[in-house]
């Protein structure tokens, strides 16, 4: 029976010895589960971040909101994010005035995502659409095209331009021909239109009864009207007037071609009027 025992006891302590001989002890089980939720939560917003534009402002937002989720100083040292010591050397940020505003939680939902995939998609589309009318509209040469933060916006490089306190039109500006194909890309209604007037510096009417802004609203009234009674849908047009607030910066023309130049209505055209209602946020 002793001998029995012993062995016993010999068998139960030779695989005790081996695990004392193996390898070290390693991190507890649940450390792999947390490192593989850390990494798909960056893989997640790396694919967040995918379906958006590339934009400097907003890729500063989310890196400042991910900083101070993770307790880190969310502050912008000039136009980018630096980083500093502290006294032990410790990696930290460098302080500053302008703090990054917070990532909108609003894109961290999924229907957030999807209603800024779609804008995205749609100002797109316009853009390709906006294109495609200028060619056949024989516009191309005419206009330069930008890309907003509010949508495609197509400015026509000439000008109608006005006689000296006046509401008649010059023989220099805008084309005729320019002009009629304008008229009838705009009859679609597809595209929106602001008629822009403008006056030169200190300009009054010929009688003296106007001053700049009161020249200015007549010029472009007077060309709205010319667009609605050519066929321009009134809904598509926003008529607004600077007086002689605005005028042409040329660098190298002597003061009577600026003054010349500025006693101008202009055209720029886009997809969505400005007075339309966007998305309605709350205050808080």
């Amino acid at each position: 029976m002793a001998d029995e025992k012993e062995k016993s006891a010999a068998t139960t302590a030779a695989p005790q010895k081996k695990s004392e001989g193996g390898c070290p002890p390693s991190l507890p089980g649940w450390f792999a589960t947390y490192a593989d939720m850390v990494t798909l939560l960056l893989t997640f917003f790396v694919l967040l971040l995918s379906f958006a534009k590339t934009e400097t402002s907003k890729y500063e937002s989310a890196l400042g909101s991910l900083r101070d989720s993770f307790g880190g100083n969310v502050l912008l040292q000039g136009e980018v994010i630096q980083q500093g010591k502290s006294p032990d050397d410790y990696p930290t940020m460098i302080e500053s005035q302008q703090p990054i505003k917070p990532f909108p939680i609003e894109f961290l939902t999924m229907e957030g995502l999807l209603d800024k995939h779609e804008i995205n998609r749609a100002s797109t589309e316009d853009l390709k659409t906006m294109r495609e009318d200028l060619k056949d509209f024989e516009l191309a040469e005419s206009v330069e095209v930008y890309e907003m933060p509010e949508g495609i916006k197509v400015v026509l490089k000439d000008s109608l331009v006005f006689k000296e306190g006046s509401v008649a039109l010059s023989s220099q500006g805008l084309a005729a021909e320019v002009y009629k194909r304008l008229v009838k890309m705009l009859s679609n209604g597809k595209w929106v239109v602001f008629v822009q007037g403008h006056a030169a510096r200190g300009e009054t009417s010929t009688d003296g009864k106007l001053d700049a802004f009161a020249l200015s609203a007549l010029r472009a009234s007077e060309v709205t009207r010319s667009l609605i009674e050519r066929g321009v849908p009134h809904k598509v047009i926003t008529t607004v007037f600077y007086g002689d607030s605005r005028p042409l910066v040329m660098p190298g023309k002597n003061q009577a071609d600026i003054d010349f130049l500025s006693r101008r209505v202009e055209f720029s055209l886009g997809k969505t009027d400005l007075t339309t209602l966007g998305h309605k946020v709350y205050v808080h």
